[in-house]
């Protein structure tokens, strides 16, 4: 114990080895501690959770390393495995069985070990995560490199930004940030940041600031569709209740309708309409959205193809119908 205290750095006091037996028998006697060996060290997870509770949480770790490869949590895992290994055995392996996961898979390489192994190495904000966390976590700003804008609406170049959080939705990791000098609030996948990252010299600020600006972005979240925020003058003025919302409405036909039907909290502003067309039964979706969001709803309408009509608002409906046009152009016979 003392050497370990002392390679982490941390003074204690002389303690006995009669007082620390007494001490982990008494654990072991409020089942803090199994009646068993503890190869691997000791350690209070039966003291936090119960096994039911346990068994939960490293699920949820697994799903996390293994599916979105976050190389932090599966070094994380890998380490519990080896500490909880008699408990598994005790447990006849029900602990680390995946009763639940989350098949939501990576589409990068986001482990720098793994990218090494396999000579993929990408040079992304992948290998400087650990100094983004602590960025988020202290308040501290960073200068940070976009290398990649693969849709040309974000540029690319340096930012000076305080970062907010790591996100992961559908395929990807993005962060979520506040530039510096404006506080646009914007997101960016992870991989079309550079590893490159500079601590800047300006005051950190508290956490509170940051719990703060990360509350204003989720709800701009919560209020749109998708991640992208809109720009600066978009946010303030949804921020402030000056920003106009568009009425939105998709008619969604069969057999796709009762699947819709089934998306009762898909959007906070969301209405659900049954009603027959010629006999066709259909569901008619109607939300209020901020014009930053029109592309990426427009996108998710897309994936039910000629099962969806988007009716309001004319705009969106016209280039919908255009987008059905082309896509049809592609499969004509005589298209290259």
């Amino acid at each position: 114990m003392q050497q370990t205290a002392q390679w982490l750095g941390i003074i204690l006091p002389d303690y006995s080895v009669h007082t620390i037996r007494k001490d982990l028998k008494t654990l072991r006697r409020y089942g803090i501690l199994e009646q068993r060996m503890y190869r691997w060290g000791y350690y209070l997870g039966s003291g936090v959770f119960t096994s039911d509770e346990l068994r939960a949480a490293l699920q949820a770790l697994a799903s996390q390393a293994q599916h979105q490869g976050d190389p932090r949590i599966r070094k994380l895992y890998s380490t519990l495995e080896r500490r909880l290994r008699g408990l598994n055995l005790e447990l006849q392996g029900q602990l680390f069985y995946p009763v639940r996961t989350h098949l939501s898979r990576t589409i990068v390489y986001t482990d720098p070990d793994e990218m090494m192994a396999k000579g993929h190495y990408r040079r992304t904000l992948f290998h400087a995560l650990d100094v983004v966390e602590r960025a988020i976590a202290t308040g501290q700003s960073l200068e940070l490199m976009r290398h990649r804008d693969p849709y040309g609406s974000m540029g690319t170049g340096h930012l000076t930004v305080y970062p907010l959080q790591l996100i992961y939705a559908d395929t990807a990791w993005y962060l979520l940030y506040e530039h510096l000098h404006n506080q646009h609030l914007e997101i960016a996948r992870v991989d079309r940041l550079s590893e490159q990252v500079t601590a800047l010299d300006y005051e950190c600020r508290s956490l509170q600031a940051q719990t703060q600006r990360l509350e204003v972005a989720h709800q701009l979240l919560k209020q749109g569709w998708g991640l992208y925020l809109g720009t600066s003058e978009e946010q303030q003025q949804e921020r402030s209740g000056q920003g106009k919302l568009v009425s939105v409405k998709v008619r969604f036909f069969h057999p796709v309708a009762e699947f819709i039907l089934e998306g009762e909290r898909r959007h906070p502003s969301q209405r659900l309409r049954r009603g027959h067309t010629q006999g066709d039964p259909h569901v008619d979706f109607s939300v209020q959205l901020p014009p930053r969001s029109l592309r990426e709803f427009s996108h998710w309408v897309n994936r039910f193809m000629h099962l969806a009509q988007i009716l309001t608002p004319k705009e969106l409906a016209a280039q919908h119908r255009q987008n059905a046009l082309a896509l049809a152009q592609r499969y004509a016979p005589d298209s290259p």
